[in-house]
This record gives structure tokens, sequence and C-alpha cells, in this order.
């Protein structure tokens, strides 16, 4: 199974750099990142089908045997990661072919694009504490670079935000590496997991948790250190907010199940509690700042961070169906919160703004549209049978078993909530007539028409068959979430020899 953990990786550095040795040629760009996307998709099925087959897989590079080298590990979490990301990625791939606007043709975003890929595959495939922050900044740079393409005020300066956050974030992350080495000698999480156990002094480890919280914290853009996200968001072009906003803070999410499933379980009574007041302040802020816009983009950016707190309710939780139902809505949010920026670009193009003030008559002028716009929006908001839908019972179930009354009636609210949103969006945007003042809708070409929306259908698509036929997303994330709360089996597949 090596070659499937290291193509993951490959497969898009190799895009990216064949990309930016291209540059001449948009058209070779495109090519290169599109075989690129199909590639990375086949290597992520392939990895997820081989480690749902054969159990966890783990890779030593340059044969240096673990604890020393540096390890790729495949549990059933990671490779589901990788796979739902290369399915993001092709789509974004396919959307930016269409989304291209004439006389702002971008001759590094295709790379930028597989960049930023191989720096999230790399990040859920790292197995040690240090290459995952070498990954976190590889998608550091491509994104900052990303977010700055075609260099409108506004984009630089939800740039700058973006960056000095990131810096902070970046320092803080530096700063726990060294003190959990100082305390235990080893950064992969493997071992990590046996040298806590030996600490001494169990306050400063306890500590040393918290210093990494705040830093995938802000990765992750959770209460109360999520104010860069609706800053930044909105300002770069759709392809790239919808990446952004399908696999960057779900990166932060991940790092969160790892380090405090694996690595800093010593006090649950304390990181966990704390975990949860993190979770429902992160969904009421969201959903509340979302409620209160009225343009298309920052009501989804502040959408992400509401629902980025239901994923760390199921952590906080801490039972196998909390972290069963945080990963079905991991996998859930990432599908439909990217297919809901799709469609936000594709309003823009056939209608000209994505101020709700601007738009109207979508539902009568563009149909497919609005079809198209209802499964995700729906789904974001738990409709059944969509995939939402049973996300939340799950979540909302874990906490009833917990005796956690108050956080399941915060999630039933915020879901509510998050229904008001995406009913103001269909009222104004949909429904109601189109303004007067809006002027006629521009112009775009068939091509460009098809290849806009076949992202958005293929991936409404898949989140009804998730919804009607959720049991392989479930079995999927039980297996998961059992690996999760019982991390002998990762411990043995990377420290025990069994290589493959």
């Amino acid at each position: 199974m090596n070659w499937l953990l290291v193509c993951p990786i490959v497969i898009p550095l190799a895009a990216a750099v064949i990309g930016f040795a291209g540059r001449g040629s948009e058209r070779t760009q495109r090519a290169v990142s599109l075989v690129g996307a199909i590639g990375l998709s086949a290597a992520a099925a392939g990895l997820l089908s081989a480690v749902w087959r054969e159990g966890i897989a783990s890779v030593q590079i340059g044969n240096w045997p673990a604890p020393y080298g540096i390890t790729l590990v495949a549990d059933h979490l990671s490779a589901a990661m990788v796979a739902v990301s290369a399915l993001i990625g092709l789509a974004t791939v396919i959307y930016a072919c269409g989304d291209t606007r004439d006389g702002q043709v971008s001759h590094v975003l295709h790379p930028l694009l597989q960049a930023l890929l191989a720096g999230v595959c790399g990040a859920f495939l790292a197995g040690d504490v240090f290459n995952l922050y070498v990954w976190f900044e590889v998608m550091l740079i491509a994104s900052l670079a990303l977010l700055v393409l075609g260099g409108r005020p506004a984009q630089l300066d939800g740039a700058v935000r973006y960056a000095a956050l990131s810096l902070i974030a970046t320092t803080l992350l530096l700063s726990g590496i060294g003190l959990l080495y100082g305390l235990t000698g080893t950064l992969n999480m493997a071992d990590l997991h046996l040298r806590v156990q030996e600490v001494e002094d169990q306050g400063l480890l306890t500590l040393v948790a918290m210093v990494f919280l705040i830093a995938f914290g802000l990765k992750a853009a959770v209460f109360p250190l999520f104010f860069w996200l609706p800053a930044s968001y909105h300002t770069p072009q759709t392809a790239v907010s919808a990446v952004f906003s399908g696999l960057l803070t779900k990166v932060g999410v991940y790092a969160l199940m790892r380090f405090f499933t694996l690595i800093f379980r010593h006090d649950v009574g304390y990181t966990h509690e704390l975990l949860l007041w993190v979770a429902g302040l992160t969904m009421v802020t969201g959903v509340l700042g979302a409620a209160s816009r009225n343009e298309l983009r920052r009501i989804l950016s502040f959408h992400i961070i509401s629902q980025i707190g239901y994923m760390i309710l199921g952590l906080a939780l801490f039972t196998t169906l909390g972290l069963l139902g945080a990963i079905f809505y991991v996998i859930h949010h990432i599908i439909v919160k990217a297919n809901l920026f799709f469609v936000s670009g594709a309003v823009d193009r056939l209608a000209g703004s994505t101020d709700l003030q601007r738009l109207g008559g979508l539902y009568r002028d563009k149909p497919l549209l609005a079809a198209l716009f209802f499964v995700p929006a729906f789904s974001l908001a738990g409709f059944p049978p969509l995939s939402g839908f049973w996300a939340k019972l799950l979540l909302i179930q874990a906490s009833i078993a917990s005796d956690e009354f108050v956080i399941a009636g915060v999630a039933l609210t915020v879901g509510l909530l998050t229904v008001y949103s995406m009913t103001k969006i269909w009222l104004n945007a949909f429904w109601k007539a189109r303004p007067d003042d809006a002027g006629p809708p521009p112009s775009v070409a068939l091509q460009r028409r098809w290849l806009l929306l076949a992202p958005i259908a293929t991936l409404a698509i898949i989140t009804l068959a998730i919804g009607l036929y959720a049991r392989p997303v479930y079995l999927l994330a039980e297996r998961a979430a059992t690996e999760l709360m019982t991390p002998s089996n990762y411990v043995e597949a990377v420290l025990g020899g069994s290589s493959r």
C-alpha cells in the first residue's frame, strides 16, 4: 500500500510543478490541472478502498523506522478526508475552467490549486507533528497566494488579516511542538500516545494541550478565533472561495480530532468540557452573524463558522457516537459548503450580483440553478432526507445520550436559524421579482455555463445520494470513530512493524 499513501501528495505536487512550468499556456495549465485532479481522485479512491479492506496502513519514508523517520498513516478518518478532498479538488478545477472572466485570466490559479490540494492531503496523512506543521505551511503559502489573485483592495485587506492570524497560529503551533518534544522526546503521533502517559506533570501537559487547542482553533475558525474568516473568504475568485470553505477549516478540525483523541486524552474532564463550550459558542455566533448579513458569500462564510461548531461538538462529547456524528458531519459539510459557494459564483455570473437586494427572479429565469441551490442549502439546514439531516440527528442523539441536553437544544436552535438564513436567500435571490434597477443579467457562453453547472449538479446528486442512502457513509464514519476512541490499532500500525 506504500504507493497509495504517497500518491495523494505526489500527484498534485507534480501537477503544480508542471503547471508552473507551463505558465505561458492557459490551455496547458487547465489540462495538467484536470489530469492531476483526476489522478488524485483515483489514488484517493484506491487508498480508501485499501484501508476499508485491510485496515490502517503506514509507511516510513526512506525506510527510517518509526518514530525516527517521516511517517505517513492512513486510517479510515484520514483516508475518507483525502477522498472527499480529491472530490472537491476535481469539482473546483472543472468549475474554475468555466469561471474564468475575459481579461482576468490568472496563469497561476491552477498550479496553486494543486499545491493547496497537496498540502491538504499531506496534512491528513502526516503521522508526526512536525510534518503536519510543514503541510500546514504549504497550505498557508498556496492559500495566501490564491487569496490575493486579482489584487482588488478587498482581497488584499482579507489577505492581510488571514496572513496575520495564520502567522500567530504558526507561532503557537511551533511553540506547542517544542514544548511537547521537551516533555516527551518524540514527535511521532503514535509514539506520543504512549509517551504522554509517562509525563509526570500532567498539569503542564494540559497547558501544552491548550496551546495546540488555540493554534488549531485559529485554523478551524472556532469561537472566539473566527473573525478572520468572514473578512477573507468572500473576497477571492469563487473557485478559490469554494475550495477554502470546503477544505481549509476542516484541516484544523481534523487536527483537533487527531490530537484530542490520540494524544491529549489524559484530562478529558477539563479539555473536552472546554471544547463543549467552544462548540456551543461557535454555533451561536456563526449563525447570528449569518442572519445579519445580506450578501450571499458573507452569509455562507458565517455559516462555515456555525457548522464548525457541530463538528467540535462531536469531539467534545468524546463518545463513539459523538465522533461518528462529527465525522459524518465533516464529510457532508465539505460537499455541501463547497457547492453553496459554487452556486454563489454561478449566481454572480448569471445574474450579475451576490447582493440579495439586487437579486431576484432566478427561480423563473434560471430554474435549474434554483433547484441546484435548494439541495445543498436545505441540506445545510438539516432538512430530511438530505445528508445534513442525518449528520445533525446523530450529533443530537449523541448529546442526549451523554445527558448534554442544553447543547442539544443549542444545536436544534442553530439549525432553525440556519433555515432562516437559507430561506432568506431563497426568497430574495430566487423567488421575489428582479429589481428594476438591477440592470440586465450578463451573458455567459453556453460552454462556460455548463462548466459552472456540472460540478454543482454532481455535488447536489451526491448530497441527495448520501441523504437517501446514508449507510455507506455511516459505516465509514463508524469505523473511523471506533479507531479514534481505541487508538491501539493506530499505534500498532505505526510502531508494531505492520507497515504495508
